[in-house]
């Protein structure tokens, strides 16, 4: 219920941001883009005349005031999962998985007796691809988006910073980047999910193996 309710405050967050975002661009100002959320607000008030801030000052406020619920009930979380869930800690050895994602991980997948191979999680997350299949025809479809969509968001936004500019070097990095490497958009697109599901098959295998995650295996 946490995470639900932590879920939704985010959800208004951005709805605040971008409500905000649409009125000063009808005036003629553009608010700061790619800037993390908790630092909107503070990128974005010396943009800003007099006569804008008093326009937009509610919103701002209560994205502030948003961000400070946030912060209050991600500091509860972590500390539940550290206490709780200390499997979460094993999860939280690949770098970009957060307390969170580790936390949603283990609720919603309950236990890693459900899945005999570990390869079977990315089927049950949705992020394999659907195929239409008829005679000789095979066509590879988009992903099924089966299974829980919110820790399938937060795979996802893993696999972003993985494949970022401050993603450290890793295997799951560097299998990523050989997708993306092929060119175009589709091929980005492809990357990000393909590193979401091989994420969600790693964290499946330190969750029942208990190992130390190694980043590069054959560096090590």
């Amino acid at each position: 219920m946490q995470l639900k309710a932590r879920e939704a405050l985010v959800r208004a967050r951005v709805n605040l941001i971008n409500s905000t975002r649409l009125l000063l661009k009808s005036l003629g100002v553009f608010a700061p883009s790619q800037v993390k959320a908790t630092a909107f607000v503070r990128k974005l008030r010396p943009l800003l005349d007099n006569a804008s801030t008093s326009l937009v000052e509610p919103l701002l406020h209560s994205i502030d005031a948003l961000s400070a619920q946030i912060k209050m009930l991600e500091d509860k979380l972590e500390e539940l999962a550290r206490i709780q869930y200390p499997d979460t800690e094993r999860l939280k050895q690949i770098s970009g998985v957060g307390p969170i994602t580790a936390l949603f991980y283990i609720l919603t997948l309950e236990s890693p007796a459900r899945f005999p191979h570990n390869r079977d999680v990315g089927a049950y997350l949705g992020m394999v691809p659907r195929r239409h299949q008829s005679g000789d025809t095979d066509i590879p479809l988009p992903i099924t988006k089966a299974g829980n969509t919110h820790l399938r968001c937060l795979l996802v936004n893993c696999a972003h910073y993985i494949l970022g500019p401050f993603g450290p070097p890793s295997a799951l990095r560097e299998a990523g980047l050989r997708i993306a490497a092929k060119g175009g958009k589709p091929a980005k697109k492809r990357a990000v999910i393909a590193t979401a599901r091989k994420l969600a098959v790693t964290m499946m295998a330190l969750w029942k193996t208990g190992s130390v995650y190694q980043a590069l295996p054959e560096a090590a």
